[in-house]
Order: structure tokens, then C-alpha cells, then sequence
């Protein structure tokens, strides 16, 4: 049956799925058509356009180093966050094995932690996986009860792809090192580097996956942080790029547009990850004021903007009662606005969100949920606008649901 709910007031497109990926800021673009056109040499050539593209590796590495804080040494460039995840937590519990095989993780992880952590178990690996709370939030009670002397890596992300919620990274970190300062402490930041501040060495962290198409970069582009002395192995061998961390010829476009993405990002980060809040309180607030609308995770920011505790800036994943996700999300898309109903990594593989049963979500709201993602350049209009959409479509919606319940 077909189902008409009028003609869309929306003009302009209005994307809210920036946690899915993020539109390319267009001196990225310039800078990689740069490197393409003009400086497209091998980095690993010895002639003068083998030393300009070099130029452009040193250049993003230099950048992300001084964000980060960290020794430009410390950074390896990948193909994006899966491979920084699978190279930090499988290449980590491989070169530390001889001093144990136990390696813990939390219940709401990405799939491309998850996973790796999943064929570690079939290669003789025991994984602790811990719970969290209703918003989502690792308890550090729990993690010290389950480390062990055997214990040699902890990996939990900084905010959840799906609900936004930043972990204690702090706390976290601080727990994991009295125990045992060799056991090492991993962070998927692929969802809060450039939303929330996360320096390494002031949270204790050995290794951290980044994605560059999160940040308006280019697909195709991340890197891992590596501390130095910290053992991994590597999982692409070949001609020895990168000091032997990672082989092959270096993505030289993309790791040019990451760093310029990365530049463009941190400009005034605290005066715009402030208004990114302010945005986003006012979006929750009035969803809350819609009938059978629940926000999952933190609702409302608890703190400091930079505390490790509450929710991201970016994210808002809420649940409508009575209404399917996937009717949702192509409602809006009628009218022009873009969202998801989980996580975009996995939207080809529908699934009810483990996320949202880890964090104890009523069954009636598992298949109804939506998550709105903002970036820096959304609109205080943008969202009234999806607000006024939502709030002629939504009983619409609900009348037919419930009709077709009779």
C-alpha cells in the first residue's frame, strides 16, 4: 500500500548523517587535484617529483602530529579507520602474545572492532567483553575487575557511532596503567577526533585509529597512532614504506587532503565545537517536546564540553514510537533530508542495533530508531526545518501504523 503524505516543503538538501561520512571541504579537493595533476610522483623516488610528493607525506604527518601533540614519527597512514582498527588491535595482540592472551573490549563496539576482536578468539585470544550502562558508558569498576595479570591490550572507543556517547578516557586509561603500565590501551576515535579533544599522551593512550572521510577528508585515508616503542605487527608487508609499519606506495592525494582536512578542522575548534553543542542542545530539546519521541544515550550535555563523560557534539540518536526506522528515514529523504537508521558501515547487513540493546532500549524502539549527525557547518535553520517535517510527519505516519493495526 502506498502511502501519501503530501508534497515536501524542503528545497535544499538538508544531509544530517555526518557520522556516516562527511562532504569534502573544497581546499581538500584543491589540494589533492594539486597532487594529482602536478606533484604526482612516487614518494620512494629519488628524483625531484619523487621528493615533492614526499613533501606532501611530511607535510599531513607533521599536521596531525602537532594536533595530536605527538612525535610525527608516532603517525602511520592506512586506508581508513578499518584498517587502523584491525592493525592496532590485531597487530598489537600479535607481537605481545608471548606475555599473555587476554584482551578486553566493550559491548558497543564498531564492527571493525568487534570483528577483529572475534577472529582473535579463533586464533586461541580470550576476549572479556564489558558492559555498559543505559547511556552507554563503560564502568571502570567493571574494567579493573577484569584485568589480569595476563591482560596485554583494553580497546574502547571514545564516542559511539551510533548513539554518540563519549567514554571516560581518563578514567579509563588511568586504570588500565596502575595495573600494569605494559598493558596497552587502544582508542577508536574514528567518530570523536576532531568533535572532542583527545590528546594521547595526557590520556594514557598507546594506539588510535582516525578516519579522514569522518572529517571532511577523502574516502580511503586515515592513520594510526602508534606510541613510540609500542609493538605491533605489521599486517601489510612488502617493499617497507613507512618504516616497515605499513607497505605499499603511499596514498599521497589522500594523505595530503587528510592533513589538509585535519588543518581546516582544528581552526577555531573550540568556538565551533561550542556552537556545534549549542545546535545540537536546541535539536534535542525539541525533539523532546514531540509525542513518542525518546533520545537515547545522554540527552543533554552533564558537563564541561571537554570532560570525557556525556554525549558528542555531532550525534543524536533518537527512537520514534510506533513508527519503523526505515519508513523514517525515507519519508525524510523525500523531502530532502538525509539521516541513518544505525550505523552506515553495516546498513547493507540489516540488523537490530547492539548497541541499543547493550544499553537496555525497549523493544518497541529497536527497530524505530533514527540518528541525526551534524557537522560544523549545519544550520541552526537546517534543523528547525527537519523539526518541522518531523512534526508533520511523524502522526501521519502514526495513523497509518496504527490503522494497519486494526
Amino acid at each position: 500500500m502506498e502511502i501519501n503524505l503530501g508534497h515536501s516543503a524542503v528545497t535544499k538538501e538538508i544531509y544530517l548523517d555526518n557520522a556516516a561520512t562527511t562532504k569534502v571541504y573544497p581546499s581538500v579537493c584543491e589540494k589533492m587535484v594539486e597532487v594529482m595533476s602536478k606533484d604526482y610522483g612516487n614518494p620512494s623516488s629519488l628524483h625531484m617529483k619523487g621528493f615533492a610528493a614526499e613533501q606532501y607525506v611530511k607535510e599531513a604527518r607533521k599536521t596531525i602530529a602537532s594536533v595530536m601533540k605527538v612525535d610525527e614519527k608516532e603517525i602511520v597512514f592506512t586506508s581508513g579507520g578499518t584498517e587502523s582498527n584491525n592493525m592496532a588491535i590485531i597487530g598489537a595482540a600479535m607481537a605481545n602474545k608471548r606475555r599473555g592472551k587476554h584482551l578486553i573490549t566493550t559491548s558497543i563496539e564498531h564492527a571493525s572492532v568487534y570483528n577483529p576482536f572475534i577472529w582473535l578468539e579463533g586464533q586461541g585470544f580470550e576476549v572479556t567483553y564489558l558492559p555498559v550502562d543505559n547511556h552507554g558508558i563503560v564502568s571502570t569498576e567493571a574494567l579493573e575487575g577484569a584485568l589480569r595479570d595476563d591482560t596485554i591490550l583494553v580497546s574502547v572507543m571514545a564516542v559511539n557511532n551510533e548513539i554518540g556517547t563519549i567514554q571516560p578516557l581518563d578514567e579509563i586509561g588511568a586504570v588500565i596503567k596502575k595495573k600494569s603500565p605494559e598493558i596497552l590501551f587502544h582508542v577508536d576515535a574514528i567518530q570523536g577526533f576532531g568533535k572532542i579533544e583527545i590528546y594521547p599522551s595526557k590520556l594514557r593512550i598507546d594506539l588510535m585509529s582516525v578516519s579522514g572521510h569522518k572529517l571532511h577528508g577523502p574516502k580511503g585515508i586515515g592513520f594510526l597512532y602508534i606510541k613510540n616503542k609500542v609493538k605491533v605487527q605489521p599486517l601489510i608487508l612488502g617493499g617497507g614504506q613507512q618504516k616497515d609499519m605499513r607497505s605499499g606506495t603511499e596514498n599521497v592525494p589522500g594523505i595530503a587532503g587528510l592533513g589538509e582536512a585535519v588543518c581546516r578542522v582544528f581552526e577555531n575548534f573550540k568556538d565551533k565545537q561550542r556552537n556545534l553543542y549549542t545546535l545540537r542542545e536546541q535539536f534535542v530539546s525539541r525533539l523532546e517536546q514531540m509525542d513518542g519521541v525518546k533520545i537515547n544515550g545522554f540527552a543533554h550535555q552533564v558537563s564541561d564540553v571537554n570532560l570525557h563523560q556525556g554525549p558528542a557534539p555531532h550525534v543524536v540518536s533518537a527512537s520514534f514510537e510506533d513508527i519503523r526506522a526505515e519508513v523514517l528515514l525515507h519519508a525524510l529523504e523525500e523531502r530532502g533530508i538525509y539521516v541513518s537508521s544505525g550505523s552506515a558501515c553495516s546498513s547493507n547487513h540489516p540488523a537490530i542495533s547492539g548497541t541499543l540493546k547493550a544499553i537496555g532500549t525497549e523493544r518497541k524502539f529497536l527497530d524505530a530508531t533514527i540518528r541525526f549527525s551534524l557537522c560544523y557547518d549545519t544550520t541552526e535553520e537546517e534543523l528547525n526545518t527537519c523539526c518541522e517535517v518531523l512534526e508533520a510527519l511523524l502522526p501521519m505516519l502514526r495513523r497509518f501504523t496504527r490503522g494497519g493495526r486494526k
